[in-house]
């Protein structure tokens, strides 16, 4: 059985869900490792930015840390057309950044604080967004939660 959101593709009946942020290191990671965490395999996930950083914001892989969801090993990426197209989901993270737009994709903005130069307890309120966020569109897109 297919997915809602891509009964275009039968043959891969995973939705797949790109999260955009500036720089790819601190949103946008966030939301990645959140939805692999919670949603496993049922789930495509990937992550890029218009201008990325040279490394995941380090208060960001902490807080994370804290709740059990490791993202060091992750790399921030740039953001191509092809990433876009391969998705179902394309989400912004308030940042403001253009992505290529594609009929029938769905486009969606997390006006979320950037977590860059903050600490850990400023980015844990952000995470805990995050995750609440991720939550939500578990559930919209039927997938069910990893055990």
């Amino acid at each position: 059985m297919s997915s809602p959101l891509n009964e275009e593709n039968p043959v891969n009946d995973r939705p797949s869900v790109l999260f955009v942020c500036v720089h790819n290191a601190g949103r946008s990671q966030m939301a990645a490792g959140w939805l692999r965490h919670l949603a496993g395999d049922g789930v495509e996930v990937r992550s890029a930015g218009s201008v990325p950083g040279d490394q995941v914001n380090p208060s960001a892989v902490a807080a994370m840390a804290e709740v059990g969801i490791d993202i060091s090993d992750q790399r921030p990426k740039v953001l191509t057309t092809d990433a876009v197209e391969a998705s179902d989901v394309v989400i912004t993270m308030g940042c403001g950044d253009a992505c290529p737009v594609f009929p029938g994709k769905r486009y969606l903005d997390w006006p979320l604080e950037d977590p860059a130069g903050k600490g850990v307890e400023s980015v844990r309120p952000i995470r805990d967004q995050i995750e609440t966020r991720i939550r939500g569109l578990i559930t919209e897109l039927q997938v069910p939660v990893a055990p």
